[in-house]
């Protein structure tokens, strides 16, 4: 999220793709509907589905699932077509725009409605509305993820908003709204199988990094894998672990073995693709472990007879610590009560953990003084500010974010700028804040501002300082513009020990000798960080933003069918990927699933999935109050009338869904005018039946939820991501059947 919620009080248009605020984000629809009061703002909504954010719309353009990137290029090609371009942005910000905008030539308003579904004419008024507008601002969330170009969708909206002009100003930006309070903070340290804390890789040179951050030994550190490739290796992802557990194709790429134990803690797996899938390797498993306040739904669904595990964690009122909101921004949160009963903290019982596998001792060693000597979460809240530095946490101490939550009211809801005694920081400093003299960054990559009032930021210079292009001719990823107060005209390097002193910055012997071979994300002592900063300089360099990405299966963002694709004649034109192996740690389909057969012919309904407001992800939570259960007490599908009376299916009956990947669902069908004649929606937050039976009775005495309803991820199709294995929960299709 580039910028944050208050900011988008500033904006003048805001164009939401993939998102429905009303119902998901509620209180970033708060700050929506205030920029539509105070700056006529306006709102533009592009969904499948006409949502609750859609009524609050000026404008409303209905698109095919799975087609995101065509409406997006049709965007980009008004603006280079009518001049809307910020032109000095992208000679100086941006590498690869000429093949974007060649891309963009094809989609035509006609091209993009054939593909998407829309009218040529609504494409243009959005396109219009949003031009006319600024700033004007991007939001999007899950609607964009979920699918196999997912990583093409959330590449391919911020090249538009480059281009637009929109990025690094106050009003716009992208804001991508997490669902939960602390995805932020799960993301940052490191709840991915990819990364280290804070987004850095796996290689040697960074575990050695953070084993001296941790004082523990490197030797040691390898040790607790089975070799070294496996230490420096992508895990499975949470959408495809079954497959590491049911397919022994599979066990080659993870050391010869299948998966056989699972620990969750505080994740609703069930919100994956192919429920089933997660029920049968929770059966074959030799060991499943959940960790939650509620009862994970996942315990209910799998028929195992033994080594099945609920451990009862402490809620969030029963801890404290850090949390980090949807904007960067990180928050101190108090312990109000004590745990109840036998419910523990997640710490408590990660370390109790450790202690029984034999490295506590280890565990703990950076923390406080050492050898257990510590205060919790204080010192683990230092250890991270000391230690991950690539996104700019090492201002974001304990004391700072204390006397944050004790004088939140001196904060501008809007700006996030403090005054009075908080005066020269923004509210929970919004990363990065590079070190405890930086005030955080509200809005990232602004260069109207110096770097130390928050500002000053190019973007990160990550592939090198040029790129040789297949004609031979070397271009450089440095940026053309100057940041204000900026000491380096144009752009500059990442600053590192070995290039610092040649941006203009003088170190003594003894700092030279400190900072030797190191960077700024890996030297500890704060020296590069700190000299950087006092030259006007962003630690991580002035580049240029890439809209060509070499390493990546799509250089560009290409438009590509979903694997169960509903209009079957487009397939041919744009196809999916070729197959992938060992794609982390599993061998996905991609090519061979589209073309098994004709999907459309057999499942020829369209889903549409996505949330309601009375219930938050998985609804483990929220289906367990009696009032919002009493608001939303069963499971459904919406249907168009239109399409109702086609299939002989009245409004309040019983049918049976059936999905691609051998899974089905029993729910009532409820006419709504808010889908198309094609497509059916369904709500992602029930569990508790399975295909038509109650599972009342697998919960332990007094836990079961008062709202119970099938999971509609048994019926969404096989698909997953192609960079990040992201499952394609959003573009299914399936059979309607009255029961």
């Amino acid at each position: 999220m580039t910028n944050h919620l208050g900011d988008m009080q500033l904006s003048k248009a805001i164009l939401i793709m993939g998102a429905n605020p009303a119902v998901n984000h509620p209180v970033a629809m708060q700050h929506i509907l205030k920029a539509k009061e105070k700056n006529r703002a306006k709102i533009i909504v592009i969904d499948p589905r006409y949502t609750k954010t859609a009524a609050k719309s000026d404008i409303f353009v209905r698109i095919r699932t799975g087609t995101d990137v065509p409406f997006l290029y049709g965007l980009i090609r008004l603006a280079i077509k009518n001049g809307w371009t910020d032109k000095d942005f992208i000679r100086d910000r941006i590498y690869g725009y000429e093949e974007i905008a060649a891309e963009a030539e094809k989609w035509t308003p006609e091209q993009v409605a054939q593909v998407c579904g829309c009218k040529a004419e609504e494409l243009i008024k959005a396109a219009t509305a949003f031009a006319a507008a600024k700033p004007a601002c991007l939001i999007w969330n899950q609607g964009w993820t979920q699918h196999t170009i997912g990583t093409s969708n959330t590449r391919l909206g911020p090249i538009m908003q480059m281009i637009y002009g929109n990025m690094g100003k106050a009003g716009g930006g992208c804001n991508i709204l997490r669902g939960h309070d602390n995805v932020q903070g799960a993301s940052d340290m490191c709840n991915l199988a990819d990364s280290l804390p804070g987004y850095y890789g796996l290689a040697e040179g960074i575990w050695k990094y953070f084993c001296g951050a941790w004082k523990v030994d490197y030797e040691w550190m390898l040790s607790r894998f089975k070799s070294k490739a496996a230490m420096e290796k992508n895990g499975f992802s949470l959408a495809n672990f079954w497959m590491g557990v049911l397919n022994e194709e599979n066990a080659v790429h993870n050391e010869g073995t299948p998966l056989r134990a699972l620990i969750v803690m505080g994740n609703g797996i069930t919100t994956v693709t192919q429920t089933h899938k997660i029920k049968e390797a929770l059966d074959k498993l030799e060991l499943v472990v959940f960790i939650d306040p509620y009862v994970n739904d996942a315990a209910v669904i799998t028929t195992r007879g033994d080594n099945l595990f609920l451990l009862p964690a402490a809620s969030q009122v029963e801890t404290s610590g850090s949390v980090a909101a949807t904007n960067r921004s990180y928050q101190w949160r108090s312990q109000v009560v004590e745990p109840l009963y036998e419910s523990r903290p997640d710490h408590e019982i990660l370390f109790d953990l450790a202690k029984r596998l034999g490295f506590y001792d280890e565990f703990v060693r950076s923390l406080g003084k050492g050898g257990g000597d510590y205060v919790w979460p204080e010192d683990a809240t230092k250890e991270i500010a000391g230690s991950i530095l690539s996104i700019g946490l090492g201002g974001v101490t304990p004391e700072r974010l204390k006397a944050h939550q004790e004088n939140w009211h001196m904060f501008d809801p809007v700006t996030l700028a403090g005054y009075g005694k908080m005066a020269g920081s923004y509210y929970g400093l919004p990363w990065p804040c590079w070190n405890e003299k930086h005030p955080g960054t509200p809005v990232m990559y602004d260069v109207s501002k110096p770097v130390m009032l928050g500002g000053g930021m190019g973007f990160r210079e990550n592939w090198g300082v040029e790129r040789e292009e297949a004609d031979g001719r070397k271009v450089s990823l440095l940026a053309g513009n100057t940041p204000a107060g900026s000491s380096v005209k144009g752009g500059y390097p990442r600053v590192t020990g070995d290039n610092i002193e040649s941006l203009g910055i003088k170190l003594t012997e003894e700092e030279r000798e400190k900072v030797k071979g190191k960077n700024f994300a890996t030297d500890r002592s704060g020296i590069l960080v700190d000299k950087a900063l006092s030259a006007g300089l962003c630690p991580y360099g002035n580049g240029r933003a890439r809209a060509i990405s070499w390493n990546f299966p799509d250089r560009i963002p290409m438009h590509r069918e979903p694997l169960h694709s509903f209009r079957q004649d487009l397939v041919a034109k744009y196809p999916t990927f070729p197959d992938k192996p060992n794609h982390w740690r599993a061998n996905i389909r991609y090519k061979s699933e589209q073309d098994k057969e004709e999907w459309v012919k057999n499942y020829p309904v369209n889903v549409v999935t996505g949330r309601i407001v009375e219930h938050m992800g998985t609804g483990t939570e929220t289906r367990a109050s009696k009032y919002l259960a009493e608001l939303a007490p069963e499971m459904f599908i919406e249907i168009n009338p239109n399409l109702a009376g086609k299939l002989g299916v009245k409004d309040g009956d019983m049918v049976w869904v059936y999905g691609t990947s051998e899974g089905k669902i029993k729910v009532k069908a409820v006419y709504s005018w808010t889908i198309d004649e094609n497509s059916i929606f369904l709500p992602q937050n029930f569990s508790g039946v399975w295909r038509g039976e109650s599972l009342a009775s697998r919960y332990p005495e007094n836990t079961a939820p008062f709202a119970l309803g099938e999971n509609s991820n048994q019926v969404t199709s096989y698909g997953y991501d192609i960079v990040t294995s992201c499952p394609e929960t959003k573009c299914t299709l399936v059979r309607i059947e009255k029961a």
